[in-house]
């Protein structure tokens, strides 16, 4: 039978009340002239998983943690994907009335504490519901989080039973048939892309805004779409046997292309507010970050001197990230602001090659995805003609937290964000079919087919 959400809520409140009125009785003195009788029935044993259904949170930096009937059970933090927790014990303080949540980090195994204390919190922290409201927010319970691999966390909880709807003693037919159907989608506010582009079958570039999709040149590599989704850059070979490209551009609301640049040159990307473009270009057999404004590609200049292997979009208007076979760099007009080693980015899981690609979340700069094959395949990870097994990553660069994102049982790179950065468009290979565009959320869940062809990139 199932309990009743409002059954559920009172219970929830019984139980604090009962707990509090125990704890008030502890601190006062037996009345006079009192009869002891002996215990009826052993005494029941107290639940050591107390309190329960509760949504602790803070900010600096903002989080809100869930704890549920058997432990904490996901840790959320604007810009990142949820972390889902297993909890492990309990532990209760009686003395000070607290509690400690000991849970792992499902996805890294990082241990994670919750520390929870009954007394007033009225700190600036903002209920993630929305209610109440923050100027008279007083809470019952001080909340702290300590995770392996973060920054300890501090706030405010409260009882929070409406955010467990439903709660079933025993399953029953409609459970079952449940159970058959697939998982609901975890994320629902997302925004299918308008405008993207990507190769063919044929190694076509394709270009689609909306229900228009035209195939813009008969042979490229590495698409870039600008950020309003109207123009497109692209890679072009000049010859079969030497190493000379160019880099073109199509406006789609005109229908025309222009070559823009000649040479040693590739890895073409738009700055984020589309006024630049950042491209490689060879010098003294080495590449380097060459960049113009847009509409002047004759005024190239080198944008750093660095020397390079790898380019892999804009981190802000002033800055974008290049790789060589070492490290990775945050590069600016005169020098590196941040450099990170690739091994410790890597970890022991995946290989350091120079196809790799890198790609910042387009609203959490700290966060990157990473596509790479794997050092040591999940066991069943099918491989691709040359025997190798690909995959790509999520990387936190002020926490180091790694967490492979493309499920086990699939081959797949060149991943790219959406640009509302709650997906990830991936080239997904199978043997004896055509490689085709994969979509998957960026907490792992709900993986689909998207588009025939590879690529995959993403405007608007």
């Amino acid at each position: 039978m199932r309990l009743a959400l409002r059954t559920i809520c009172m219970l929830t409140v019984a139980a604090f009340c009962s707990f509090g009125a125990a704890d008030s009785a502890l601190g006062q003195a037996p009345p006079a002239q009192t009869t002891k009788k002996p215990p009826s029935s052993p005494a029941a044993p107290q639940s050591t998983h107390y309190p329960i259904l509760i949504l602790a949170f803070g900010n600096d930096p903002n989080w809100s943690l869930r704890i549920g009937l058997k432990g904490p059970e996901r840790l959320d933090r604007p810009g990142y994907p949820p972390i889902a927790l297993d909890p492990t014990e309990v532990t209760h303080e009686a003395a000070v009335d607290s509690w400690t949540y000991h849970a792992k980090d499902s996805a890294t195994g990082a241990l994670v504490a919750v520390h929870l204390s009954r007394e007033a919190c009225a700190d600036a922290a903002t209920d993630p519901t929305g209610s109440p409201a923050p100027s008279t927010a007083k809470y019952a319970f001080r909340a702290s989080v300590d995770h392996a691999q973060l920054s300890f966390m501090k706030g405010c909880a409260r009882i929070a039973a409406e955010l467990f709807p439903k709660i079933n003693n025993q399953p029953d037919e409609e459970d079952d048939a449940d159970k058959k159907k697939p998982p609901a989608p975890t994320i629902t506010n997302f925004k299918n892309p308008v405008a993207v582009a990507y190769l063919n079958s044929a190694g076509s570039v394709v270009f689609s805004r909306g229900a228009t999709k035209r195939i813009v040149a008969q042979s490229g590599t590495e698409p870039a779409l600008s950020h309003n989704g109207k123009k497109l850059l692209y890679t072009r070979s000049d010859s079969k046997t030497g190493p000379d490209r160019t880099i073109a551009l199509y406006d789609f609301d005109s229908g025309k292309s222009q070559e823009l640049v000649h040479g040693l040159v590739r890895q073409a990307f738009w700055s984020p507010d589309d006024t630049h473009v950042a491209f490689l270009k060879a010098q003294d057999q080495a590449w380097q970050v060459w960049a113009f404004p847009a509409g002047m590609p004759e005024t190239a200049a080198v944008f750093s001197p660095k020397a390079v292997t790898s380019l892999h979009g804009w981190v802000d208007d002033h800055t974008v990230l290049a790789s060589d076979m070492e490290n990775v760099y945050w590069l600016t007009v005169d020098m590196p602001q941040q450099i990170v080693a690739l091994k410790d980015m890597y970890g022991p899981g995946f290989q350091i090659m120079s196809s790799d690609t890198i790609r910042v979340h387009p609203l959490n700069p700290d966060l990157l995805l990473v596509s790479a094959d794997y050092a040591t395949a999940p066991v069943g990870a099918p491989k691709d003609a040359m025997g190798l097994s690909a995959g790509f990553f999520l990387y936190e660069v002020r926490s180091k937290r790694r967490t492979t994102l493309s499920p086990p049982d699939q081959w797949g790179r060149a991943a790219e964000w959406s640009r509302d950065g709650l997906q990830v468009f991936y080239t997904r290979v199978v043997a004896g079919s055509p490689a085709a565009t994969f979509r998957i959320f960026w907490d792992g869940t709900d993986v689909q087919r998207h588009v025939g062809g590879t690529g995959f990139v993403v405007g608007q």
